[in-house]
């Protein structure tokens, strides 16, 4: 079975082929912000094209992953907080459209989880907790190699919980949200520096990491995961940035508690979200 894959972020989205579970081919490119969905899917129509004409790739499925909010029963982009004009978007339908080929979505932490559930660092960890810690900040959950999505496609906003009452306003309206104290959007306009760099320093290191240890208190006190697997691109930080978080997790996590404290960096590294969209597809595309 052949595959295409979707992961549109923020900063950045990405495609690849796969054959079965094996990738061929994948493509990066820097998100272009004033060019709205418009100008995203032309990209993705342009890739698309070039790898059919030119490999002869014909996918049975696609699967995407969404940087925003996914209404999964009717698979329709609900919004997106970094670009503007996904709301309501017909990006399933026009995937459809140019691949002939059956097309399911969902949002990127919960397609990330998926694959790091299946292919990555979460194999054998149930339920898995799955946060992406890039340009914004979400969380999702599989249970018995299900996402568990809530009632209204809305669980696992882990991004938008409070962490710090005083904190400053947030794109999303709220104040003092995980996302607007810790994600790299944030912390560049905040510190005015790449979020990879401001990382390398310790002491920036050991201020930033009480804010994230009180998003994944949260979790680990809601939720019971075996495992919590960090994805995204401030996750590359490795054990400067996982180190001094584990400490002060431990540090913050109530005394009694006997719930596991397992934090680790995704395995698939940037391609957690693909795998996830392969995953995705195979499991809910039936042929």
């Amino acid at each position: 079975m052949k595959t295409f894959a979707i992961d549109i972020g923020g900063t950045k989205f990405s495609v690849a082929a796969f054959e079965d579970n094996r990738m061929l081919l994948r493509e990066t490119r820097t998100t272009e912000r004033t060019g709205g969905p418009a100008w995203m899917f032309s990209q993705v129509e342009q890739i698309f094209v070039e790898w059919r004409d030119k490999y002869g790739f014909h996918p049975d499925c696609c699967g995407i992953g969404f940087g925003g909010p996914v209404d999964f029963p009717s698979q329709t982009v609900t919004l997106s907080t970094h670009v503007e004009g996904w709301a309501q978007y017909p990006l399933v339908a026009n995937v459809k459209r140019v691949t002939r080929a059956e097309t399911v979505m969902d949002n990127d932490a919960n397609v990330g989880a998926l694959g790091e559930s299946a292919h990555g660092a979460g194999q054998a960890s149930d339920p898995l907790f799955y946060m992406t810690l890039s340009t914004g900040i979400g969380g999702g959950l599989v249970i018995d190699g299900n996402v568990y999505r809530g009632a209204d496609s809305f669980a696992c906003e882990i991004g938008h919980l409070t962490v710090e009452p005083n904190g400053p306003e947030c794109l999303c309206g709220a104040y003092g949200c995980l996302e607007r104290m810790c994600c790299g959007l944030w912390l560049e306009r905040d510190y005015g520096r790449p979020a990879k760099e401001l990382l390398l320093n310790p002491e920036f290191v050991a201020n930033y990491v009480i804010s994230l240890a009180r998003g994944l208190k949260a979790a680990i006190m809601l939720l019971n995961p075996a495992r919590i697997v960090i994805g995204g691109g401030l996750a590359k930080a490795g054990e400067r940035l996982f180190t001094p978080l584990r400490k002060e997790l431990e540090r913050q996590l109530t005394p009694w508690s006997r719930a596991r404290r397992d934090v680790v960096p995704a395995d698939l590294r940037d391609d957690s979200v693909l795998y996830g969209a392969l995953t995705l597809a195979q499991r809910h595309l039936r042929f």
